[in-house]
């Protein structure tokens, strides 16, 4: 006898697939990313340069947009190699301007190119940017009991954001506000903010908890 499945409550957050399993709402938008990428913990320094970068050019913008488009922005800056783009000039600038596969945004161009020598010099202050990152992560005490689409909807940034925005402010760092920061740590695996339900929360967390953290 066949059984039909009870979609999930609207609140939830959840929706099922084909297969009749949970995940997040915005799935369907970007699969790949969601099931394989997002909130997978990250410790290298120039993927997570990158992703910073990225969130900062997102402001504004629809995240598949830039998703679309990442490919373009890793051949643009060579590969996000931050100890690289440190050395652009102003020849590079224009460079960008006049490449179409990208947001074509001046002040977030420079941004990118700034961002880049702060990271370079907290790389070689601290040793390692991801290190100096990861210890901003917050505890598992001011982590939410249920993420649910209300959740999702009245928490844009956290405590841990807004402090490490402020930390990456004082540094120098550009395009780095709480709500960009807050982004940055869901897709790094800072935090885990899949769905509670979401078939990726519970491998998001197995990862989480064999993870080495940098520094």
């Amino acid at each position: 006898m066949d059984h039909a499945v009870a979609e999930p409550a609207p609140e939830s957050g959840l929706i099922l697939d084909g297969q009749g399993v949970p995940r997040c709402f915005w799935q369907p938008a970007m699969p790949d990313y969601h099931d394989h990428e997002w909130g997978r913990p990250v410790a290298d320094d120039r993927r997570l340069y990158e992703k910073i970068c990225l969130e900062g050019f997102q402001a504004g913008m629809a995240w598949i947009t830039i998703l679309r488009k990442r490919e373009a922005f890793r051949e643009a800056f060579d590969d996000f190699d931050f100890e690289r783009v440190a050395r652009y000039t102003d020849r590079d600038v224009e460079r960008l301007m006049g490449n179409a596969g990208i947001v074509r945004n001046r002040s977030k161009i420079l941004s990118a190119i700034n961002n880049a020598r702060r990271a370079l010099a907290l790389a070689e202050e601290t040793g390692s940017l991801s290190g100096w990152l990861w210890k901003h992560e917050p505890p598992a005490q001011d982590r939410p009991k249920m993420v649910d689409r209300d959740y999702w909807n009245s928490n844009p940034t956290s405590t841990a954001s807004t402090e490490l925005s402020r930390a990456l402010k004082r540094r120098g760092w550009t395009f780095v506000g709480p709500t960009t920061i807050h982004a940055f740590m869901q897709a790094v695996g800072m935090v885990n903010e899949h769905m509670s339900g979401c078939v990726c929360h519970r491998d998001i967390e197995a990862a989480r908890a064999s993870f080495r953290r940098p520094g």
